[in-house]
């Protein structure tokens, strides 16, 4: 090999070096004032002990702010606050993840919180999704997790448009961060969808997503997948949505099966009504005969005929 085609091949190998991917897996940190928390992110690099990685945090309505970075995978980087270790950073190389620390909680930490890296290929810095911080003075125990309601398309809906709207509300959950995609069953593409506001009901929140099928995609099963920090077990909901074909069969069956019973009822009810009015009128027959035959009876010359 020439040492012209020794460098061009250096040259291609070395670009898929570095930093490639920045993953924050979590959504959402809830905890309460005075304590810590950890909040974690992962480094897909070729290189990780020599990656800085650099923590940053972003208020509501403000400029992103860098906090620390990071560069040992031996030694912690801090940021003290009034003599106080207020942030840390760490890196491990055994399982390629940085760990930012945030001692002391206060309102005041509340934000999204954001890793990144450089990538040396594309000479442009990686961030991750950012998680956000939570700092609440209530109690966080309790089913705090989404808890779903679903809605299918009417049989009006699909004869009218030809397609179908899978609908999911997701009630009485905390903290309001959620994430909701939706995809069809067994592959992986997260198909678009759309999103409701997130509302606010007393303590807890609420928000809904929908999911608008054509014609072609009906007969298939969907998935609505649900990401919140308090599910069950740590992992997404995911609620299936059954064949639109499937739910508008079953739907009219049970209409026309309502149209029946709902003309058998009716047509009982016309029957013991009648009955009803016909017993009335018997009973005002025999009133009233009882009267003529009464006043038949009064004295007629002092004598009762």
């Amino acid at each position: 090999m020439s040492p012209l085609e020794a460098f061009t091949f250096l040259s291609f190998w070395a670009s898929g070096l570095g930093l490639s991917k920045v993953e924050q897996a979590q959504i959402s940190l809830s905890t309460e004032v005075k304590k810590s928390i950890n909040i974690h992110c992962k480094i897909e690099s070729t290189n990780f002990e020599s990656e800085i990685v650099y923590w940053y945090r972003q208020k509501k309505n403000q400029a992103l702010e860098h906090l620390v970075y990071v560069t040992s995978t031996t030694t912690a980087a801090r940021n003290q606050v009034d003599g106080k270790n207020k942030i840390e950073a760490r890196k491990d190389a055994q399982m390629f993840t940085s760990t930012l620390t945030v001692n002391f909680i206060e309102k005041e930490d509340v934000g999204i919180y954001y890793c990144a890296g450089w990538s040396s290929r594309y000479y442009v810095k990686i961030f991750g999704d950012g998680i956000k911080l939570v700092v609440t003075d209530r109690r966080l125990d309790g089913d705090l997790f989404p808890k779903p309601t679903i809605f299918f398309p009417s049989v009006e809906e699909v004869k009218l448009h030809g397609a179908g709207t899978h609908l999911c509300l997701l009630q009485n959950f905390f903290p309001d961060a959620i994430k909701i995609q939706w995809k069809e069953k067994n592959v992986n593409t997260i198909l678009e969808s759309y999103q409701g506001n997130i509302i606010k009901t007393n303590d807890t929140y609420m928000k809904f997503s929908w999911l608008t099928l054509t014609k072609k995609a009906m007969d298939k099963e969907h998935v609505c997948i649900v990401k919140h920090e308090n599910n069950k077990g740590g992992r997404d909901q995911q609620i299936l949505f059954s064949p639109v074909k499937k739910e508008v069969d079953t739907h009219a069956c049970m209409k026309k099966e309502s149209d029946t019973l709902q003309l058998q009822f009716a047509n009982t009810s016309a029957y013991y009504t009648y009955l009803l009015l016909l017993l009335k009128s018997m009973i005002y027959f025999s009133i009233i005969a009882f009267c003529v035959f009464w006043r038949t009876g009064i004295f007629s010359d002092g004598k009762i005929f």
